[in-house]
């Protein structure tokens, strides 16, 4: 009998924006850090693979998903209401494997972690009690790029934590501290609406590979080149649950000799194969790929959307 598993699968698009206005809302990070008046230390936890951290809005405590394949802040739409947007703009929000059109939508007059505040963003509602549900968690929403633009963004899996770090319109950051941690490397980005597509290789064979964190495990397009599927080793069968709930079934397996650089490069990476026609699409681009979960998990990463760079910061030396 084959292995087959259930697990929870998203990646988020969202476009053309049309809004309603509503009360002025706050969501606040009872756990964050404040390091100085520019940047917030989160800490967060896995759930399976996902970056969930705790968060207080509209008198509710739960949990959001960091979300970088997110354009836009998404809220739960079993713990919230919205009006339909009185605005003619169409809008619907595609996955890998589904299209939802036309959620309905939440204006936040101002977004504050702890004592940074973001003002005048706007919010999806949409039903994401299936994830919810899947997780056990109390999901009040997931937090996207748009949130996340205006920050330089460590994502360190080592210490389960993330650092939001104000920037200004060329990126450079406003706390002119340095991080304690080493820089050890720095790769370019190219951004396709608000998706991360960097430029990577197998065995010489160059590919364009997503970023985002809510990628519970990498993807693979099963339309690839032959010659970079020989490096992809099949092991079992997934079943995948899409923003929507429907459901399809895919191949499982690790992904062999993927590099960034000379310097960053990856230990064999859990990967499914899969049709990301419909995500190409939308991008109007190619993406051979998405690297999620796996990828941050072997790299502490900085995300500065400004700049469109990538910076790489060394693990400690662990004393045997």
């Amino acid at each position: 009998m084959r292995n087959l598993f259930t697990i929870l699968f998203f990646v988020i698009v969202t476009y053309s924006h049309g809004f309603s206005k509503g009360n002025p809302k706050t969501i606040s990070f009872p756990k964050a850090e404040i390091l100085n008046e520019h940047t917030t230390r989160i800490p967060f936890k896995l759930i399976d693979n996902l970056i969930v951290i705790e968060a207080e809005l509209l008198k509710q405590k739960g949990d959001f998903i960091i979300d970088t394949g997110s354009e836009s802040l998404i809220l739960n739409k079993v713990h919230f209401k919205a009006r339909k947007s009185l605005s003619s703009s169409s809008k619907e929000t595609s996955g890998v494997i589904d299209v939802i059109d036309n959620p309905l939508e939440k204006q936040l007059r101002e977004f504050i972690i702890q004592d940074i505040t973001i003002e005048d963003k706007k919010s999806d509602v949409i039903d994401l009690s299936h994830i919810e549900t899947s997780k056990k968690i109390h999901l009040l929403g997931i937090i996207g790029y748009d949130i996340l633009k205006d920050y330089e963004v460590f994502i360190d899996m080592y210490l389960n934590q993330i650092t939001l770090s104000r920037v200004n319109s060329k990126g450079q950051k406003l706390d002119t501290r340095p991080y304690l941690e080493k820089i050890i490397d720095t790769v370019n980005f190219k951004l396709r609406k608000h998706t991360i597509v960097v430029e990577a290789s197998i065995d010489n064979h160059n590919l364009k590979f997503g970023l985002d964190t809510a990628a519970e495990y990498n993807q693979l397009n099963k339309r690839t080149s032959k010659k970079i599927l020989k490096y992809f080793y099949p092991s079992k069968r997934l079943m995948l649950i899409g923003a929507s709930g429907r459901k399809i079934e895919v191949m499982a397996g690790k992904l062999y000799r993927v590099k960034l650089s000379d310097q960053i490069y990856f230990a064999p990476m859990t990967t499914l194969l899969t049709n990301l026609n419909q995500m190409n699409e939308a991008f109007g681009t190619s993406l051979d790929g998405i690297l999620g979960y796996e990828f941050f998990r072997q790299q502490r990463t900085i995300i500065n959307y400004k700049k469109e760079k990538l910076y790489f910061v060394e693990y400690p030396l662990i004393k045997q």
